[in-house]
């Protein structure tokens, strides 16, 4: 079973833990961005050139965060054939609040009740968009914990993305990531290198709760992420060049050694800008740059320029945008698939585009490549760090598992249904109007949505939500509960295997004693 517990698992923590699978949920509607310039009145490609947008996905009012969370969580399980048995944490990353008190997770558990399995651990996590890493870092550490009993972390990153009328709204979305998180990972986290770094700023926040729309500052924000990725890259090279000079090398880490990077995508254009801004920060740390050839050719005259006066320095993006062009194509565009084709996601956004870029490769074409990925939140709090993917690309390996289980994004992206701008702002109209009601039944069309998709059939008089799920046949009508049950004969496995990893966890504890 991918993940198990094995012998390699015998030493200080278990080996290469990371993520093992991935499951993404994105609406089934979405608005043409060319469109909703021309309904908007804004000049032909302020969307879709200044922004790098091309699509935007969107909900209806039946759906809301539960269910976005309820559909992703048993698409990955009922995909991967896993029991509920066999998971020991959960944790859900998510800025979409609809109760200040109960959170996701524990609707969520409506999924595990079939299996009987109620020892499940964590909770919500918070902060903006950066909620998602937070919460895999926590599966990770539990994994790496003495804690761990043996049993897969699953997380759960899902967002409604929606703005007031005006120049923000082109930039919302709506989606889901669910992460199966333990050893022996295909994408395994690189250990010691992350690069985090949190400040205090008011770039983007929802004060009133009440409504779903958050209090932007444009410009801000956009100095905040800036100044988020210089800050955490530098912390990241430092440390990867600590670990490189205990094992004897002096050599200077740079973006070469990535093989690929991805990052939080608010619109895509930020994206490729961020990429230009990390070669920036190569060019100014390197002690010699040449600027004869190579990638930093006829730059000499930025060499005394401060980073923190050039957020805005158009004179300086293009430069560095034009000489990390070819960086761009090779390491990063492939990974702006979901987010150029949906929008802005939130807490799933860097892991629609670390799935988007997997979606697109062989697994021989990324085996053994080191993938940075940056996560940012406003407010605001951002990560570096690193992936490594497996050298193991045989077929049926958990590489090649993983890579055929996102191969269908493209065909998914393409079976949605285009609607007119007038409709999307009806649909946006609409929640603003009843997402904060109580005795309400939702108007949207169940007939719209993805089969396997759950969706919301009504609040009570005390705010009380019930959810649906769409048949994955679409001859069979709607049951409220379709949750996959585990047979016996694997639940006994899984209990068998668990008890397995119980007794490895406690060796590797006493191994921990001794040390």
């Amino acid at each position: 079973m991918p993940g198990s517990a094995s012998a390699s698992c015998l030493g200080p923590w278990p080996k290469d833990v990371g993520i093992i699978a991935m499951e993404l949920y994105f609406p089934s509607q979405y608005v043409d961005q060319a469109e909703l310039e021309q309904f908007d009145g804004v000049p032909a490609g302020k969307y879709t050139i200044g922004l790098g947008q091309a699509r935007m996905g969107f909900c209806s009012d039946c759906e809301d965060i539960n269910s976005l969370c309820l559909t992703v969580v048993q698409r990955l399980m009922e995909r991967n054939g896993l029991s509920y048995d066999s998971v020991g944490r959960l944790e859900v990353g998510t800025e979409t609040i609809i109760d200040k008190s109960k959170s996701v997770k524990t609707v969520i558990m409506q999924l595990f009740e079939d299996s009987g399995n109620t020892d499940v651990e964590g909770i919500d996590t918070t902060n903006a968009c950066y909620g998602g890493t937070a919460a895999l870092f926590n599966a990770v550490n539990w994994v790496e914990s003495s804690s761990w009993d043996g049993r897969y972390a699953l997380v759960v990153a899902g967002d409604i993305a929606v703005y007031a009328t005006g120049s923000a709204r082109p930039t919302g979305g709506a989606g889901a990531v669910a992460m199966l998180v333990g050893p022996n990972a295909p994408l395994a986290f690189e250990r010691g290198l992350r690069g985090t770094h949190m400040q205090h700023a008011y770039d983007f926040y929802k004060p009133d709760l009440v409504s779903e729309y958050p209090v932007v500052d444009g410009k801000l924000s956009i100095e905040c992420y800036l100044s988020a990725l210089d800050r955490c890259y530098s912390v990241y090279r430092n440390k990867i060049h600590a670990q490189w000079q205990r094992e004897g090398s002096e050599k200077r880490f740079s973006l070469d050694d990535f093989g690929y990077l991805v990052f939080h995508s608010p619109y895509c254009k930020l994206v490729q800008k961020s990429l230009a801004r990390l070669m920036l920060n190569d060019f100014l740390s390197h002690p010699s740059p040449n600027t004869e050839t190579g990638p930093f050719t006829g730059l000499d005259a930025f060499r005394d320029i401060r980073p923190e006066e050039t957020y805005f320095d158009r004179d300086v993006e293009k430069a560095f945008m034009k000489a990390s062009a070819d960086l761009f194509e090779r390491k990063t565009k492939c990974s702006l698939l979901i987010s150029n084709q949906n929008g802005n996601m939130y807490t799933p956004s860097v892991y629609g585009c670390l799935a988007s870029l997997i979606a697109q490769h062989t697994p021989s074409q990324i085996a053994g490549q080191r993938v940075g990925v940056f996560s940012y939140g406003s407010g605001f709090a951002a990560t570096l760090y690193s992936l490594r993917v497996t050298q193991d690309h045989t077929p049926g390996s958990g590489l090649d598992k993983l890579v055929s289980s996102l191969s269908d994004l493209k065909v998914r992206l393409e079976s949605r249904k285009k609607v007119s701008p007038a409709v999307f702002s009806e649909n946006m109209k609409l929640r603003e109007e009843t997402h904060h009601l109580a005795s309400y039944v939702p108007r949207g069309s169940v007939e719209d949505l993805f089969p396997g998709t759950w969706y919301l059939t009504r609040v009570d008089d005390k705010h009380r939500r019930e959810y649906s799920r769409r048949p994955l046949d679409h001859d069979l009508p709607a049951e409220p509960e379709l949750v996959r049950s585990s047979t016996a004969a694997e639940v006994h496995n899984e209990k068998n295997i668990r008890m397995e990893f119980l007794s490895l966890v406690i060796t590797v504890d006493d191994e921990r004693r001794k040390s």
